[in-house]
Protein backbone atom coordinates (compact mmCIF):
# COMPACT_ATOMS: atom_id res chain seq x y z
CA UNK A 1 0.00 0.00 0.00
CA UNK A 2 1.53 3.56 -0.77
CA UNK A 3 2.06 6.25 2.28
CA UNK A 4 -1.74 7.88 1.04
CA UNK A 5 -3.60 4.88 2.17
CA UNK A 6 -1.36 4.38 5.31
CA UNK A 7 -2.23 7.60 6.72
CA UNK A 8 -6.09 6.89 5.83
CA UNK A 9 -6.01 3.25 7.75
CA UNK A 10 -3.93 4.46 10.92
CA UNK A 11 -4.70 8.25 11.02
CA UNK A 12 -1.37 9.30 10.85
CA UNK A 13 -0.10 12.09 8.80
CA UNK A 14 2.08 11.28 5.68
CA UNK A 15 4.52 13.46 7.49
CA UNK A 16 4.55 11.56 10.54
CA UNK A 17 5.15 8.34 8.09
CA UNK A 18 7.88 9.07 6.71
CA UNK A 19 9.31 10.82 10.20
CA UNK A 20 8.73 7.34 11.65
CA UNK A 21 10.61 5.93 8.93
CA UNK A 22 13.54 8.69 9.16
CA UNK A 23 13.52 7.38 12.84
CA UNK A 24 13.89 3.51 11.87
CA UNK A 25 10.56 2.85 13.39
CA UNK A 26 9.00 1.64 9.93
CA UNK A 27 10.14 0.80 6.57
CA UNK A 28 9.21 0.79 3.16
CA UNK A 29 9.71 -0.34 -0.21
CA UNK A 30 10.34 1.80 -3.11
CA UNK A 31 8.11 1.44 -6.21
CA UNK A 32 9.57 2.16 -9.41
CA UNK A 33 8.18 5.32 -10.30
CA UNK A 34 9.78 6.45 -6.30
CA UNK A 35 6.39 5.66 -4.68
CA UNK A 36 6.78 4.12 -0.93
CA UNK A 37 5.53 0.89 -0.83
CA UNK A 38 4.63 -0.48 2.33
CA UNK A 39 3.35 -3.66 3.42
CA UNK A 40 0.24 -5.22 5.22
CA UNK A 41 2.21 -5.52 8.92
CA UNK A 42 2.80 -1.47 8.45
CA UNK A 43 -0.60 -1.00 9.92
CA UNK A 44 -0.24 -2.70 13.56
CA UNK A 45 3.38 -1.61 13.23
CA UNK A 46 1.99 2.36 12.79
CA UNK A 47 -1.07 2.16 15.29
CA UNK A 48 1.60 0.88 17.83
CA UNK A 49 4.12 3.66 17.35
CA UNK A 50 1.18 6.01 17.11
CA UNK A 51 -0.25 4.39 20.80
CA UNK A 52 3.43 4.48 22.41
CA UNK A 53 3.49 8.03 21.35
CA UNK A 54 0.22 8.83 22.72
CA UNK A 55 1.42 7.91 26.34
CA UNK A 56 3.88 9.34 26.38
CA UNK A 57 6.93 7.52 25.28
CA UNK A 58 9.30 9.49 23.04
CA UNK A 59 10.77 8.18 19.47
CA UNK A 60 13.61 6.95 21.23
CA UNK A 61 11.79 4.87 23.68
CA UNK A 62 9.90 3.38 20.85
CA UNK A 63 12.80 2.27 18.79
CA UNK A 64 14.15 0.31 21.88
CA UNK A 65 10.71 -1.38 21.38
CA UNK A 66 11.44 -2.64 18.32
CA UNK A 67 10.05 -6.31 19.05
CA UNK A 68 6.82 -4.96 20.77
CA UNK A 69 6.13 -3.37 17.43
CA UNK A 70 4.98 -6.66 15.89
CA UNK A 71 2.25 -7.34 18.57
CA UNK A 72 -0.84 -5.77 19.25
CA UNK A 73 -0.33 -3.91 21.59
CA UNK A 74 -4.06 -3.36 22.36
CA UNK A 75 -5.70 -6.78 23.10
CA UNK A 76 -2.29 -8.71 23.14
CA UNK A 77 -0.78 -9.11 26.88
CA UNK A 78 1.38 -6.31 27.49
CA UNK A 79 5.18 -6.10 26.19
CA UNK A 80 7.43 -6.37 29.01
CA UNK A 81 9.72 -4.20 27.72
CA UNK A 82 6.85 -1.27 26.92
CA UNK A 83 5.84 -2.04 30.30
CA UNK A 84 9.56 -1.18 31.89
CA UNK A 85 10.13 2.07 29.55
CA UNK A 86 6.19 3.21 31.23
CA UNK A 87 7.44 2.85 34.24
CA UNK A 88 10.65 4.56 33.89
CA UNK A 89 9.10 7.02 31.94
CA UNK A 90 6.77 7.85 34.52
CA UNK A 91 9.27 8.21 37.03
CA UNK A 92 10.95 10.86 35.56
CA UNK A 93 7.31 12.65 35.28
CA UNK A 94 7.22 12.34 39.09
CA UNK A 95 10.53 13.63 39.64
CA UNK A 96 9.72 16.55 37.44
CA UNK A 97 6.40 17.37 38.99
CA UNK A 98 8.39 17.05 42.36
CA UNK A 99 11.12 19.70 40.96
CA UNK A 100 8.30 21.97 39.57
CA UNK A 101 6.54 21.70 42.97
CA UNK A 102 9.34 22.60 44.58
CA UNK A 103 10.13 25.61 42.28
CA UNK A 104 6.16 26.80 42.45
CA UNK A 105 6.74 26.85 46.57
CA UNK A 106 9.82 28.91 46.19
CA UNK A 107 8.50 31.41 44.39
CA UNK A 108 5.04 31.63 45.94
CA UNK A 109 6.86 32.29 49.17
CA UNK A 110 9.36 34.60 47.40
CA UNK A 111 5.95 36.81 45.96
CA UNK A 112 5.03 36.49 49.77
CA UNK A 113 8.07 38.30 51.13
CA UNK A 114 7.61 40.93 48.44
Amino acid sequence: MRIGELAERTGASPRSLRYYEQRGLLASERSANGYREYGADAVERVRNIRLLLESGLTSEDVQELQACLKLDLVREPACAEAVALYEQRLQAVRERIDTLTATERRLEERIAEL
